[in-house]
């Protein structure tokens, strides 16, 4: 889903002011009498133009008119053929979701872009502060775990599952309700929020594979690394990347403050309660947050279409702005 940003390491439901694009029902009478002229328009049209081939002469048109005629025509092939302006998508491609057979091309691209993203040389301060936050969390994993209370761990849970699965409902509430009332805004928001998450998902088992960290409540409760390989582990938080991931999506979808505050609010305290839960260390749930937060950055960035959210259009001119 033009010109693509890849800025992926950057850091920047529906809109309260954006209504669906769809046809009121009192609109739907005077669609019907329109079509109604046009059909019987053109069925004149076609009378006439029968009747008039019957005709025995008829004079040519005068020399001034033919040139005329022939320059709107070549006018007319010319706006045709010329391909559109740099960086501006087509309607198909800006309201559709992309055709099947390149769903799979564009998830390689990105999952390119998304693990290119902290070598390239802007991006190098970000990845070690970045690097010094995780450091100084994982040393400390030990202290803050032990000094949660094991009371409240089942109900830490309990907030934090229904913080991931309120967000992954919404989002599949807005794509489904897309799909009727023909609102292509939702309906990008949606496509792209399951983008997102399918691109986390496969980040997020690279790395738990990779880590192999004991939660908590295993072994020591130290949170010791390349105890358990397998998908599951530790490091990073799941739920975290998950919720921050497609709240970011939706963020970027609908710029408004009272949508940031929700969605990043319920990512925040998934975030926490997993931590509280006992369930995760605290660099477990930082990692995941940012892992999940960027790659949705970098989806919206790569795919939106302008014409729908002001943050496609402001994104888009800070990164060709890096570029150059």
């Amino acid at each position: 889903m033009t010109a693509v940003s890849r800025h992926f390491w950057t850091v920047d439901i529906s809109n309260g002011d954006s209504s669906p694009e769809h046809l009121s029902l009192q609109s739907v009478p005077r669609v019907l009498a329109a079509q109604v002229v046009v059909i019987a328009l053109t069925l004149l049209t076609t009378a006439a133009g029968a009747s008039d081939s019957g005709s025995p002469t008829t004079l040519p048109d005068a020399p001034s008119a033919v040139v005329a005629l022939r320059s709107h025509l070549l006018v007319a092939d010319l706006s045709k053929t010329q391909p559109p302006p740099s960086g501006a998508a087509s309607p198909d491609e800006s309201t559709s979701p992309p055709e099947a057979h390149s769903i799979f091309h564009r998830a390689v691209q990105d999952q390119k872009d998304i693990y290119t993203a902290p070598f390239h040389r802007r991006n190098l301060k970000w990845d070690l502060l970045f690097l010094a936050a995780t450091g100084g969390l994982i040393a400390g994993d030990r202290y803050i775990s032990r000094a949660v209370n094991p009371d409240h761990a089942t109900l830490s849970q309990d907030i934090s599952n229904v913080g991931l699965y309120s967000m992954a409902a919404s989002v599949g509430v807005l794509f489904l309700s897309s799909l009727k009332t023909q609102d292509v805004h939702a309906r990008e928001t949606g496509f792209l929020s399951a983008e997102a998450f399918a691109n986390t998902g496969l980040v997020l088992s690279f790395t738990q594979l990779a880590a192999g960290r004991e939660r908590p409540t295993e072994g020591t409760g130290n949170g010791r690394f390349w105890q358990n390989n397998a998908l599951g582990s530790s490091f990073p938080s799941a739920h975290s990347s998950f919720t921050w991931t497609m709240a970011s999506v939706v963020a970027h979808e609908y710029p408004k403050p009272w949508v940031r505050w929700l969605v990043y609010g319920t990512a925040t305290a998934v975030s926490v309660t997993r931590v509280t839960g006992l369930k995760h260390f605290s660099s477990d749930v930082e990692v995941g947050g940012v892992f999940g937060y960027l790659i949705g950055q970098h989806i919206f960035n790569a795919h939106c279409a302008p014409d729908l959210s002001p943050s496609c259009h402001s994104s888009r001119l800070s990164a060709k702005a890096v570029e150059k």
